[in-house]
């Protein structure tokens, strides 16, 4: 069972205190700005990534952030009115990050135009990250974008057929704290037969005018982790960074251990002896779960720390 602890905020438990935790971080190309202001994020999402100042540019800024330690980026940041991550002017940045600094990089591109993915595809990045989405009216509702979900779709088939490893997110229960197109997204997915799929929950944050909701009840979350490792037998399956803290976390964790995911980033405190007791190998990773198919770590035991 692997388990993921990125850089992208302060993290450990009694069970792990990562060693390095700047290996991987995020980067945001539009700081905190962002067109769309979602129902669910209204920016909060961009605080914690390290922001491109308007006088740097993108590779200046992973130079130095590679003098502190970190060997992998996120590059992403807030969306356009199109519902697309600004990251054309970016492209021979990230071109020079991976041939001459040897880092890995990926990118949250939104929904991808066709300049974009062939875009993405000259420069060699190591994975597309998107969120899919399955319903008009969270498209509409939550993101405000005038699009639907045959416009996602295209996206998918674009960044498909430029050969990028696409690692698509679903947030579940991102309408409102309810299901709304969920599944409709993974039936999207199979067909496009993606290799990794990261799954996320919806965490009711702070400032936003989800801050007053519930998250979505736990066995719902548990059926669509089933029904996912069912329709992607040989896919690998990840439960992502986000999902609500406390008991929620650590029965959703050991679902996804008993259910055979693959992986889970930031495990809640016990997951770790949770999916030994289980029979299961224990793997820890100072990296992003989309990194996962990179060999990021392999062999690198000296990079984390356990407690007995």
């Amino acid at each position: 069972m692997d388990f993921y602890a990125p850089g992208l905020k302060r993290w450990q438990t009694s069970e792990w205190v990562p060693a390095r935790s700047r290996r991987f971080l995020a980067v945001s190309v539009t700081g905190s700005a962002c067109a769309l202001r979602c129902e669910h994020c209204r920016t909060k999402m961009l605080d914690d990534m390290v922001s491109v100042r308007t006088d740097q540019d993108l590779y200046a800024l992973a130079a130095r952030l590679q003098g502190e330690g970190c060997e992998a980026l996120l590059v992403s940041g807030g969306s356009t009115r199109l519902g697309a991550v600004p990251l054309l002017a970016h492209l021979g940045d990230i071109t020079r990050i991976r041939e001459r600094l040897g880092m890995k990089v990926i990118v949250h591109s939104g929904l991808a135009s066709s300049a974009l993915a062939a875009g993405l595809a000259a420069c060699g990045v190591d994975g597309v990250m998107i969120d899919v989405i399955g319903s008009d009216e969270t498209l509409r509702d939550i993101y405000h974008l005038d699009l639907t979900v045959a416009d996602v779709e295209r996206s998918l088939r674009l960044l498909a057929d430029h050969g990028l490893r696409i690692v698509p997110h679903i947030v579940l229960g991102l309408h409102y704290g309810r299901f709304l197109g969920e599944y409709r997204a993974l039936e999207m997915l199979v067909r496009h037969r993606v290799p990794t799929l990261v799954l996320v929950v919806l965490v009711p944050l702070a400032g936003t005018p989800m801050a007053h909701l519930a998250p979505p009840p736990v066995d719902e979350v548990t059926d669509f982790l089933s029904t996912a490792r069912l329709a992607m037998p040989k896919g690998t399956i990840n439960l992502g960074c986000a999902r609500p803290p406390g008991a929620m976390k650590r029965e959703l964790d050991e679902a996804a251990i008993d259910l055979g995911l693959n992986g889970i980033a930031y495990p809640a405190d016990g997951s770790i002896d949770y999916a030994r007791s289980r029979g299961l190998t224990p793997r820890l990773f100072e990296s992003c779960c989309s990194l996962a198919w990179s060999g990021m770590d392999e062999g690198d035991d000296a990079t984390v720390r356990v407690t007995p």
